[in-house]
């Protein structure tokens, strides 16, 4: 039978945010309960080689990483529930969730780290070689193709940077966009056709992403000319796509304010919402940095501001 229950802080979200979040709350005694939503450990569990989170020497994987993180938050007394948010009340105190299972949680303060999902091709391939050479983070996983030949497909912003960012490991670029424009700023286009080591291909779309996980991963990836039809193969060792993400921000409609990428906006230097009481922290909320270390770095912050919230409240409510 369905059960509704109450706390002082619950945590929606279980990638580097939102188990910061659970530590800091669980040693201030908050006892938070933490819904850890369909992706337990969030992006981080699809990658593999973590090398740039601070305190692991030799790398870490990244499950690996994640499960350390849980296991930490639960060893302060963090309540883990696997289930999934499906409906929030944010407009009356308070908050009110109701979760897929049925069950009901109300709180006092909410910590939302629901992340951001990467936007993919949708290609059989491209999920099977996730991991194995395909990516959609240049910053996490392009040391790994150093004088390699790789390919990053897209054409705006982020497809740009992360072509530019790849110049500094790979040997050749190739930039595979639909059009023969790109869409990205123009100082950010001036750096990208001044680079020698990166080769536009236009017109194009991925057809297949070529290799299997038993071989070692990525061995090119089929093209075709959206123009004349032809078929043609790029030998390339990786595969970033890089046409942008997606703020997993559905469930809280028009209750919270949001950027025009549908981002949960917070105040300037603080993870605080329009909504007192509610915070964000991660990748709902960042769409510039997207690391796992600065989505610790604000889960911790709203951790250490919803307990500052909550000791006012208890304060005023003593007060009357």
């Amino acid at each position: 039978m369905p059960k509704v229950e109450h706390r002082s802080v619950v945590i929606l979200g279980s990638g580097p945010a939102g188990y910061t979040a659970a530590i800091y709350t669980a040693r201030a005694n908050l006892q938070p309960v933490l819904i850890q939503g369909m992706q337990p450990g969030g992006q981080l569990t699809t990658t593999t080689e973590v090398d740039n989170f601070p305190g692991f020497e030799h790398g870490v994987q990244g499950p690996e990483l994640m499960e350390i993180m849980r296991k930490q938050a639960e060893r302060f007394g963090t309540e883990m529930v696997f289930d999934t948010v499906t409906e929030t009340h944010l407009k009356e105190h308070p908050f009110r969730l109701v979760c897929d299972s049925g069950d009901q949680y109300t709180c006092d303060a909410l910590i939302l780290c629901t992340g951001a999902s990467a936007r993919w091709l949708g290609l059989e391939s491209e999920q099977k070689l996730r991991g194995f050479g395909v990516s959609a983070c240049a910053t996490c996983d392009g040391f790994f193709f150093r004088n390699q030949e790789i390919a990053v497909i897209g054409g705006g912003d982020a497809a740009v940077e992360e072509a530019i960012f790849l110049t500094n490991f790979a040997s050749k670029v190739y930039v595979i966009h639909r059009r023969d424009q790109l869409r990205a700023e123009r100082i950010m286009q001036d750096r990208f056709f001044a680079n020698p080591k990166i080769v536009p291909v236009w017109f194009s779309v991925v057809e297949e992403i070529l290799g299997d996980q038993k071989s070692g991963g990525v061995t090119g990836v089929r093209v075709k000319n959206v123009q004349s039809g032809e078929v043609s193969d790029l030998a390339v060792t990786g595969v970033f796509v890089a046409i942008g993400h997606s703020p997993n921000t559905e469930i809280f409609g028009d209750q919270l304010d949001k950027d025009a990428q549908n981002y949960l906006v917070t105040k300037p230097g603080s993870t605080t919402t329009n909504i007192p009481g509610v915070f964000a922290a991660g990748d709902v909320q960042d769409r510039h940095f997207r690391q796992a270390v600065t989505a610790a770095g604000t889960g911790c912050m709203a951790a250490l501001e919803a307990e500052r919230y909550l000791a006012a409240r208890e304060g005023d409510a003593a007060r009357k």
